[in-house]
């Protein structure tokens, strides 16, 4: 029999928020509290590693793992679809990936924006604070859509108290963007970065928007020993042996969060 255990997720009121500005204070996020399952049938190997040979199928498969840790708990049990973003990779590389899970099919890889404060070509500082211009980890759910500053956005719930949990109050939003070049990224070396905000370039912003919007999941990677440890998200058992591959592998530098 299942035992429960309480995870707490965020769930922010869908205000209306300027794309990538970090800088207004919103209401604080109400918070539910969610039974998760601390027993789950081992997952068998992800075939999205098969859809993206380009991407780190350790990191697919930890996203998909975490995607189910919050479908047990009845958060996006209905999303078809799965973005994974890969902040290991520095900024001119192709580390956006957009999967069809119900079809089974690679919709997008992309190059996308991390925050100033995140970094150069590389992202090595995450953040869950206003005004810290820095990209958040974790898994989020993605709300509606609004147009504002930056064009047609698309608000995400962040799913993972103290890491990500603010991302509405931040309006950290997924958002094109012509500093998101890469012809112009390979003259400065990175591409141009955002205030937080996973920014793509302007041509796929609105169809992808639209594959995402209303329901779907984002996931944000970076091999932050201190996340990977502490998410409950990644600590229920079907993420937990896949967590604990990173934990014990790999020598990526620890991320400074704040």
């Amino acid at each position: 029999m299942l035992k429960p255990r309480t995870l707490l997720l965020a769930a922010a009121a869908l205000l209306p928020a300027t794309p990538g500005l970090a800088t207004r204070k919103a209401n604080a996020p109400a918070v539910l509290k969610l039974p998760v399952a601390t027993e789950a049938a081992q997952l068998p190997a992800s075939p999205l590693a098969r859809l993206a040979p380009g991407a780190d199928p350790k990191v697919l498969d930890l996203a998909q793992a975490a995607m189910q840790c919050a479908q047990a708990s009845g958060v996006g049990a209905t999303a078809r679809r799965l973005a994974v973003i890969d902040y290991s990779r520095p900024s001119l590389l192709p580390r956006l990936w957009v999967f069809d899970l119900a079809a089974g099919r690679l919709l997008y890889e992309e190059v996308v924006a991390h925050g100033q404060g995140s970094g150069d070509n590389l992202a090595t500082h995450f953040s869950n604070r206003d005004g810290s211009h820095q990209s958040s980890l974790g898994l989020f759910v993605t709300a509606d859509t609004y147009t504002g500053k930056n064009g047609y956005s698309l608000r995400m719930q962040g799913l993972e108290p103290g890491v990500n949990d603010a991302a509405m109050a931040r309006a950290i939003v997924m958002h094109g963007a012509p500093y998101v070049d890469p012809a112009q990224g390979k003259r400065m070396g990175r591409l141009g970065r955002s205030w937080g905000c996973p920014a793509v370039r302007s041509a796929v912003a609105k169809p992808m928007i639209d594959l995402l919007k209303g329901g779907q999941f984002v996931f944000s990677y970076y091999p932050d020993q201190a996340w990977l440890a502490r998410s409950a998200l990644l600590n229920c058992p079907a993420a937990r042996q896949k967590r604990d591959t990173f934990v014990r592998h790999d020598a990526a530098p620890r991320a400074t969060s704040g």
